[in-house]
């Protein structure tokens, strides 16, 4: 299998309440709903949280601000991800998701990249 991960910062507008409520109550439904148009077999949200632990692996390391959240969504084969998203339901599908993640995702500081698991335990 392979997978999209998606490091996600919110709109700065939006406060972490909210934008932990709207991307799981609101966003992740609508991705289920279109699961099989883009052909995605598991979606998984991991909000932040523990602030202050977050904190101290930032200062200790020098590390850039966390993310708000990752989303990972999985998919049987690349052929199979890009087969799905070339149908007429798949690209509909994924207009539908970016417009959505435009309400809440602050695209300029986010990323999403594919990868591929190697289980090491």
């Amino acid at each position: 299998m392979i997978k999209l991960v998606y490091c996600i910062h919110r709109h700065p507008d939006i406060g972490r309440d909210a934008f932990h409520k709207y991307w799981l109550e609101e966003h992740g439904p609508k991705v289920k709903s279109v699961a099989e148009a883009i052909g995605a077999i598991r979606y998984v949200q991991s909000h932040k949280c523990f602030d202050a632990l977050n904190e101290t692996f930032q200062k200790g390391r020098g590390l850039a601000d966390a993310y708000d959240g990752i989303t990972e969504v999985w998919f049987e084969t690349i052929e199979h991800m890009q087969a799905a998203s070339a149908t007429a339901p798949g690209i509909e599908a994924g207009r539908f998701l970016v417009e959505d993640e435009s309400r809440f995702i602050d695209f300029s500081r986010s990323c999403v990249f594919m990868t591929e698991e190697h289980e090491i335990f």
